[in-house]
């Protein structure tokens, strides 16, 4: 198989947090499944945290880790957000953002000081984070008369494919997920019960 049709994620928000010298760093993971959801995330840790100094972070994107984007906020270039994402890449994570929110101490931390704290605090959130295995997957509609609804069940069953929804009415609809390693199979053996249609809806 040429790609790996499964990747790792968080199963839920965590949070992390690392202290030096009276600066607080607090991290934020959060699973994300596209870019739109940054900016809300950010807006919000911005409101929530409107005394801190610095809101820095680094996300990764899509099952083959290919998108991704870091931000230092005004921290020294390189100090805040590659730090984080490094974080990310050592934990082979994706569909994840974190954030982590500085609190100025007073004292600066310097270059390698900051590294430190933003890998720290990003570590910690993601060491209570639990972290699952998703796989890549497809999602498609069927489209069958009610006569067919035994095969077609049959298969779905046969296949184990997620069902997301269904309408059985004289012409029937079900919308199903089927992880892409065994589309083909799926796919094939649709074809061979008469008057199916399928549709390609989107990968996940």
């Amino acid at each position: 198989m040429l790609f790996d049709d499964s990747y790792k994620t968080i199963e839920n928000p965590s949070e992390g947090i690392f202290r030096d010298k009276g600066s607080k760093f607090i991290a934020y993971a959060y699973p994300i499944r596209n870019e739109d959801e940054v900016k809300p995330i950010i807006a919000n840790l911005r409101s929530e945290h409107s005394k801190a100094r610095h809101w820095c972070y680094a996300y990764r994107l899509t099952p083959d880790r290919s998108v991704f984007r870091i931000n230092d906020d005004g921290e020294p270039s390189g100090t805040a957000g590659r730090p984080i994402l490094n974080c990310l890449l050592s934990a082979d994570i994706t569909n994840v953002i974190i954030v982590v929110v500085r609190y100025f101490g007073g004292t600066l931390l310097g270059v390698p000081g900051l590294i430190n704290a933003y890998k720290n605090a990003s570590l910690d959130a993601i060491a209570t984070a639990s972290i699952v295995t998703k796989t890549v997957n497809d999602l498609y509609e069927v489209y069958f008369e009610y006569l067919q609804m035994n095969d077609v069940m049959k298969l779905v069953k046969e296949e184990n494919l997620i069902i997301l929804n269904q309408q059985f009415d004289s012409n029937c609809i079900l919308k199903f997920e089927v992880r892409k390693a065994q589309l083909n199979q799926v796919l094939s053996k649709f074809d061979k019960i008469d008057h199916v249609k399928l549709k390609y809806l989107q990968t996940i």
